[in-house]
This record gives C-alpha cells, sequence and structure tokens, in this order.
C-alpha cells in the first residue's frame, strides 16, 4: 500500500512537472459552427501533442478583425495563431506580418489544397495561411418553376438566360420573384456580389496604374443591368437584403434563383428549415461571354503572426487543424456532411462527400472558375476577385456600396451613382498615394 501511494506521488510530481513545461499557444477565431466544432475535437491534437496546451478566444466576426488586426498591426503578440480571410492574406504578408507556412509535415500534402484556394493565401509561390473552409458563389434555383417556365437551366448560364428567367419564373400573386439577389450596403454584403458580377462584365475597380474605372462604359453595364433586374424581378426592398434575408426568402419558397455563396447550399437543401428543399438545382454563376464569370472566392485560414514566440507549437496546430485527418476525424464524429468545405481536391473525389452533398461537384467547379490572381477581363494591379487586397478597401468599399445600395433603392440614378463612386475612388487613391 505504501509503495502504491509513493508511485501515485511520483506519477502526480511528474505529471505537474510536465505540465509546467507545455507550451501554451494562444488561437483567436471565428465562433461559427466549423470553429466551434473544432475547438469540441481538440482533445485529437492534444493526445498527440501532450506538450503544447492551447488557449481560445472567439469572437464574432466584425470583433475578430478587429482586435487581430489591431493586434498584429502594433505587434501586440496576444495570438500566436489568427483566424483571417482571403482579403487580409495577401496584405499582411507583403507586411512581413505573416510567418510562411513551410513546416507542415511530410504527410499534410500541400499540394492537395485546391489551387484557386491556395493561390489566393499565398504570395510568390510561398502559402501564408491555410485554410480551414473555403467558398465560391453560384446559382441555386428552383427546378419546378423553371420547369413552369419551359426553361432548362445549363450548368453555364449568361446573365442574359438569368434575365430571361427571372422575368417568366416572376409570380407577384403568389410572392414569388425571379431573383434574389444582394443589396445592402457593405464591401463584404452587396459589393461582394457586385463586384464579382461586374468582373464578368469586363469591369475592374482600377486600371494598371490604380486610375479608377466607375467612369468606364462596363461599370454602367454592370450597374444598369443589376438595377434593372432587381426592380423588375427582385423582392421589395431588396436595398436591405443581405445573405441571410435572401436565404430565409429562398428556404420559403420566394425566390426563383438566388445567387450567393456556396455555403448555402447544404441550408437551401435541409428539409428541416427549407421548404423547397427537394426542388434545388445549382448552376455556376453567370458570365457574359468574356472569359470571366460573376462568382467570388473566400477562405477562413489560419495564419500565424511574426511576433509569435512559440511558431513551431503554432504550425503543429494548424497543420492539424487544415490536414485530411481533421477532415476524417469530422467526417467519423458529424458525418462526411460536415466536413469543412471547399480546400482540398480528395474531398471531392470522395465518393461517401459525394453523396452526402450533392452540391459538391458545382461549388468545387465554382471554386475552380474564380482566379484571384487574374480577376478581371483586362489586366489589373491588384489580387482579390469580390475585393481588392488594398488596406484602404474596406473603407472605401463600403462607401460604394452604399451608393449603390441607394441607385437599387431609387435613391439616386446609376449615372450618379457611379460618378460619386468615381470620385469617392479618385479620393481614396489620391490620399493613400497610388495615383497624382
Amino acid at each position: 500500500m505504501k509503495l502504491r501511494t509513493l508511485t501515485l506521488g511520483l506519477l502526480s510530481a511528474s505529471a505537474l512537472a510536465f505540465a509546467a513545461h507545455a507550451e501554451s499557444i494562444t488561437i483567436a477565431t471565428v465562433n461559427n459552427g466549423d470553429m466551434v466544432r473544432m475547438q469540441k475535437l481538440t482533445e485529437d491534437f492534444t493526445k498527440a501533442n501532450p506538450d503544447i496546451q492551447l488557449n481560445w478566444v472567439t469572437l464574432e466576426e466584425n470583433v475578430l478583425r478587429e482586435r487581430v488586426t489591431t493586434d498584429i498591426a502594433t505587434k501586440g503578440g496576444q495570438y500566436d495563431v489568427m483566424t483571417i480571410g482571403t482579403y487580409e492574406v495577401p496584405i499582411w504578408a507583403k507586411q512581413s506580418w505573416l510567418l510562411p507556412l513551410d513546416k507542415l509535415g511530410d504527410d499534410y500534402d500541400a499540394k492537395d489544397i485546391i489551387p484557386a484556394i491556395a493561390g489566393g493565401l499565398s504570395v510568390d509561390g510561398k502559402l501564408y495561411a491555410a485554410p480551414f473552409y473555403g467558398e465560391s458563389s453560384f446559382v441555386m434555383y428552383r427546378k419546378d418553376l423553371m420547369d413552369k417556365a419551359g426553361l432548362k437551366m445549363p450548368d453555364a448560364p449568361t446573365w442574359d438566360f438569368i434575365r430571361q428567367a427571372a422575368d417568366k419564373m416572376t409570380d407577384r400573386a403568389n410572392g414569388v420573384n425571379g431573383v434574389c439577389l444582394r443589396g445592402k450596403a457593405g464591401w463584404g454584403e452587396n459589393m461582394a456580389f457586385l463586384t464579382a458580377m461586374s468582373n464578368s462584365f469586363g469591369a475592374r475597380w482600377f486600371d494598371e496604374n490604380w486610375k479608377p474605372q466607375f467612369d468606364q462604359p462596363e461599370w454602367k453595364k454592370t450597374l444598369q443591368f443589376y438595377v434593372d433586374l432587381m426592380k423588375a424581378d427582385g423582392p421589395e426592398g431588396a436595398s436591405s437584403n443581405g445573405f441571410n434575408e435572401n436565404l430565409a426568402l429562398f428556404q420559403q419558397g420566394k425566390c426563383g434563383m438566388w445567387i450567393d455563396a456556396t455555403v448555402a447550399a447544404s441550408f437551401v437543401s435541409d428539409p428541416k428549415n427549407s421548404t423547397v428543399a427537394d426542388k434545388v438545382g445549382y448552376a455556376l454563376a453567370p458570365d457574359n461571354g468574356l472569359g470571366k464569370r460573376g462568382n467570388w472566392l473566400w477562405a477562413w485560414s489560419l495564419a500565424i503572426p511574426a511576433g509569435t514566440q512559440k511558431a513551431d507549437a503554432a504550425e503543429k496546430f494548424v497543420s492539424w487543424a487544415t490536414s485530411k485527418h481533421y477532415a476524417e476525424l469530422v467526417a467519423s464524429k458529424e458525418g462526411w456532411a460536415n466536413v469543412p468545405p471547399g480546400t482540398r481536391s480528395s474531398l471531392y473525389a470522395n465518393a461517401e462527400y459525394q453523396k452526402a452533398a450533392p452540391f459538391a461537384k458545382m461549388t468545387l467547379d465554382s471554386i475552380n472558375a474564380a482566379d484571384p490572381t487574374h480577376p478581371t477581363v483586362k489586366p489589373v494591379p491588384y489580387v482579390g476577385v469580390q475585393f481588392v487586397a488594398i488596406p484602404e478597401f474596406q473603407g472605401l468599399g463600403t462607401t460604394v456600396g452604399q451608393l449603390f445600395s441607394a441607385a437599387l433603392a431609387g435613391q439616386s440614378s446609376v449615372d450618379d451613382a457611379l460618378k460619386q463612386a468615381q470620385d469617392a475612388a479618385t479620393a481614396t487613391m489620391t490620399e493613400g498615394g497610388y495615383t497624382k
């Protein structure tokens, strides 16, 4: 008995000594379902890495952006791993604020990352953030209403087809809008949609010399088409609708078509929440035959700030959370439908995932149709599909979004909105030293 007590005491002392030497890393992340699930599954990581302790700081998206941006810009050093988006990565990497991820392990298989996603998270061929999940945008439509209209949705529709279909599907008497699109102002709201849409019309935010392009005919065609389409076939009060509002309308059977994030597919096809779950089809975002589609590209990713003192431990965690092994772990616990989407080619080759997610192929095709390094028909000096990867874009994008939302609401004309956007962009780029 004494020997057993002595042995337990020695073991306890050893455990305490080990714990005292364990390295602790702090992870800042967004409070969405996939990240919450990741926290619940981290026992798998700590079992394999008992010398690393994980501390979580889980925040709402806007608060997360503010906190991590302030911390990394001031070299505050609060976080060892940050959850950031495709917008931040190229900007911060060029400022030398992020560490390149070149020690993810021999079995990580970085080449398996979908090229379009990897491209948005890389600078000069080096990966600076590992994608946790990715998305593009595509057309979700009511197959029954398309049949009733006597039309067949192509896998790769044009904007002219979308307008034709919307006109025929609109049924005001029965509360059906032919199309639902974002109208709520914001760089990540209506401007995510409109910037991606403008790419397919041949428009661009800036020319090669950073001169704003809102006074060019391509932007006039984009905004006029959008406003006319929404006035003829969109829902009432569309200038206040973002992702969530349009999701609710579609699930309630009030939209013939909805062009938005690929992650919405699992929501509109969920019979628990969608009245049209068994009637939904999917197609690529529209184009105008110019070589670019109106779809965006985004990834929530894990990055390591250059100021961390615990880079090796942080990179081990990033490797675990974005690995093939993690996808298999989620599938074993939660089912294949809940595996974080849009990051690895191997997931889309998996028959079990394809069966659980009938929209998988169209999601992958949509992601592959986006190219953040060459987002426009004409050449541009910036990276980004639905955004411009410069620090000034957040403020400027929201200003332009407010102007375009007002045009949709009928508070100004398309021409006035474009003129004011040109003036605002010119002032911003002059003040920022991009142009004289």
